[in-house]
């Protein structure tokens, strides 16, 4: 059973993370690579994850998914297909923040806490882009295939949904993810432990 502060702490850092995501996600839809927005939501999730847990993941996840929704980032293709839209975007995220949260659990015990973040935070990309690739193969293949046509990849529809849609956003997004969310991991776990010493 958890204590209170550590209840509190995890209140009061979800809270904190939860605001976090929702800044990152409203700022990074004014910063565009191709068609889609970087996602440096990402981080916070996967810190949450690590912090709080696997739950956490999935919260942290589930609000970005909501605010991507709401902040017409997915416009796009909510006018083609709505239901799948949101089903893409809600899974997306919160799969992205459970899978983060369940690999860094399962490696936290066994290697360095620096090196469970780092799988953690690679997981959670290559997890949020590969549900975006599913959801665009499931629900929006017709569509993609007339821009694939349309920006000269002809039938080959696979490459551009991995170069024309995805490619430097996921590159991006890995890279923040993997300098980043150890360094803020080590940093929080640092301020822990010295304020549980005074």
């Amino acid at each position: 059973m958890k204590s209170n502060s550590s209840k509190t702490r995890m209140i009061v850092g979800l809270g904190l993370l939860t605001a976090i995501v929702v800044v990152l996600q409203l700022l990074g839809a004014f910063i565009r690579f191709g068609t889609f927005s970087i996602s440096l939501v990402l981080m916070p999730i996967v810190v949450g994850a690590a912090l709080f847990g696997v739950g956490a993941g999935a919260w942290l996840g589930l609000v970005f998914g909501v605010v991507v929704l709401l902040s017409g980032d997915a416009a796009l293709f909510l006018g083609i297909n709505p239901f799948g839209t949101i089903v893409t975007v809600i899974l997306k995220g919160v799969l992205a923040g459970v899978c983060a949260g369940l690999v860094y659990k399962l490696l936290a015990k066994r290697v360095p806490t620096i090196v469970a973040v780092i799988a953690a935070a690679a997981v959670c990309p290559i997890v949020n882009t590969g549900v975006f690739l599913l959801g665009c193969r499931l629900f929006f293949f017709d569509t993609i295939k007339e821009w694939a046509a349309g920006a000269g990849f002809g039938s080959n529809v696979g490459t551009y949904m991995i170069v024309g849609l995805v490619g430097f956003n996921f590159v991006f997004e890995l890279a923040v993810n993997l300098i980043l969310c150890p360094a803020i991991v080590s940093l929080i776990r640092y301020g822990e432990k010295s304020i549980a010493k005074n």
